[in-house]
């Protein structure tokens, strides 16, 4: 069994298998903040899913088209809006060591898609040790190390003046966040850059972008996307989003088509 209902609970480290793929239907769903011992592959094929980590330092965004790596005994919490079709796989990573060592973002490419559609389907009782299955998980193992890595990440701030810029609210200017919170334009950006490894411009751009990227896997239309990032035109929007994906919003709906 790999299909698994919307209300279902499971936990893949009660299963002794090196490799467990899931998938399933889901609409508004809220995972909690949990971990596992295995390494897990998400993905899917319709929807985004919004990945909190480490103890909500950290966002990650999965749209379709891309895949993410969580190494075992990483904490993160899933969340998912409207309809989403969802694609779990999880591997002990003793087995398959050459897994990536840190969470990251990855696209996902016509073979990758394959591989990862059919090992998310396999039975629970697989034996991956021989024969067709263990080449499977082998080549995808490969496909995963060559895979490029996205810019869909985006690390938040500590610092107690800035805390509040990790909600859904677009982030100001610099100049109306510094009357905002007292601190100088200058010293903002001193904490961005120690604390997030960006200036203050790189994460507001970087925070847009995911955000587009999340209304626009949620079917919201090109118009909206630009007014709610304060763009002064659909035309901007189509621009920036361009400029940061190489890519047109378009392509992102296609795939879910």
């Amino acid at each position: 069994m790999s299909w698994l209902s919307a209300d279902a609970e499971f936990n893949p480290d009660t299963l002794d298998n090196s490799v467990i793929g899931v998938q399933a239907e889901l609409g508004d769903h809220d995972s909690g903040l949990h971990r596992h011992r295995m390494g897990q592959l998400l993905f899917t094929r319709e929807g985004c899913v919004k990945l909190t980590l480490d103890e909500g330092r950290m966002l990650s965004l999965l749209p379709p088209g891309k895949v993410a790596w969580l190494p075992g005994g990483v904490s993160h919490r899933a969340e998912m809006k409207s309809s989403v079709a969802y694609r779990s796989i999880w591997f002990n990573t003793e087995r398959y060591p050459t897994l990536p060592a840190n969470a990251l973002v990855l696209n996902v490419t016509p073979l990758l898609n394959e591989l990862l559609e059919r090992i998310s389907a396999s039975p629970w009782a697989t034996n991956w040790e021989q024969g067709a299955p263990m080449h499977m998980a082998a080549l995808c193992v490969t496909e995963l190390q060559a895979a490029r890595e996205e810019p869909m990440t985006l690390r938040f701030p500590q610092d107690k003046r800035l805390r509040h810029l990790a909600g859904d609210t677009l982030p100001p200017r610099l100049n109306e966040l510094a009357a905002v919170t007292g601190a100088s334009e200058r010293t903002i950006g001193r904490i961005f850059r120690r604390e997030t490894g960006l200036s203050w411009q790189q994460w507001r751009q970087q925070w847009r972008l995911m955000k587009a990227v999340e209304m626009l896997a949620s079917h919201a239309p090109i118009t909206a996307v630009a007014g709610e990032l304060g763009f002064s035109s659909d035309s901007a929007f189509i621009y920036f989003y361009r400029s940061m994906t190489g890519q047109t919003p378009g392509m992102l709906t296609a795939k879910q088509a």
